[in-house]
C-alpha cells in the first residue's frame, strides 16, 4: 500500500454499522477546523462513481451480487474517491476525513467467506491513511442504534452478520500501522476524547 507523502493528512474512522462513526468523522472535522486547518469530510461508498451507485442500489437490497463482485465495485468506487476527491485535496494541504475506507470492504467482505488477502491485495495499490479509529462497539449495542434510527437496515445490518465482521476489525490494528481500537461505547464526547488524545499524541497537534 501507498504512504502519504502529501503535505495533508488523511484520517479514517472504522467500525460496524451504528458504532458511530459518522459522528466521530465529523467531531474530528470540528477539531480540525477550530485549528484552522481546511479540512474535507468525505464517505465510503460514494454516491458520485456509478461504482458507487450501484453499491448503494446493492446494499438496499434492490439488487443482487456475488460478494466478490461487490467488493470488486467498492474497489473501483475507492479508485475513484482518492483520483478525484482524496488525492488532490491532500495535494492542496487540506486534512481529509473519510467515514470508512478499505478496512471496511475487508471486514465486511470477509464476513461474506471472502479470502482477507485477496481482499487486501486487491486494495493493495491504495493509499494507507496516516491515522485510522476502529470504534469498539458491541453488535447488540449496535442493533439497538440502528433500529432507533427508525429507518430500514441495509444488507450488513444482522447482529449475525455484524458478529462476523468483528471477528475481522479486530484483528486489523496488528496488521496495519497507525490503526487504533477505541471504545465507542462510551459517550460521544467521551469516545471523540480518546481519537483527540491519539491524535495530538502521533501527529504532534
Amino acid at each position: 500500500m501507498q504512504r502519504n507523502t502529501a503535505s495533508g493528512k488523511f484520517f479514517v474512522i472504522e467500525g460496524l454499522d451504528g458504532s458511530g462513526q459518522s459522528t466521530q468523522a465529523n467531531l474530528l472535522k470540528e477539531f480540525f477546523n477550530k485549528k484552522g486547518f481546511q479540512t474535507v469530510l468525505t464517505k465510503e461508498p460514494t454516491i458520485d462513481s456509478e461504482a458507487g451507485k450501484q453499491i448503494r442500489q446493492i446494499l438496499d437490497e434492490k439488487e443482487r451480487i456475488s460478494p466478490t463482485d461487490l467488493q470488486k465495485l467498492f474497489a473501483n468506487d475507492r479508485k475513484a474517491h482518492l483520483e478525484n476527491l482524496i488525492l488532490p485535496a491532500l495535494a492542496e494541504g487540506k486534512i481529509v476525513i473519510s467515514d470508512r475506507y478499505f478496512f471496511s470492504s475487508f471486514a465486511y467482505g470477509a464476513s461474506d467467506g471472502i479470502d482477507l488477502d485477496w481482499l487486501i491485495k486487491t486494495n493493495d495499490e491504495f493509499l494507507l491513511p496516516d491515522l485510522t479509529f476502529i470504534l469498539k462497539v458491541s453488535p447488540e449495542i449496535c442493533i439497538q442504534r440502528i433500529e432507533h434510527r427508525g429507518i430500514g437496515k441495509t444488507l450488513f445490518e444482522k447482529r449475525e452478520k455484524l458478529a462476523k465482521v468483528w471477528e475481522t476489525y479486530k484483528i486489523l490494528p496488528n496488521r496495519f500501522e497507525n490503526v487504533y481500537m477505541v471504545d465507542g461505547e462510551k459517550t460521544k464526547e467521551e469516545v471523540f476524547s480518546q481519537i483527540e488524545n491519539i491524535v495530538r499524541s502521533e501527529q504532534n497537534i
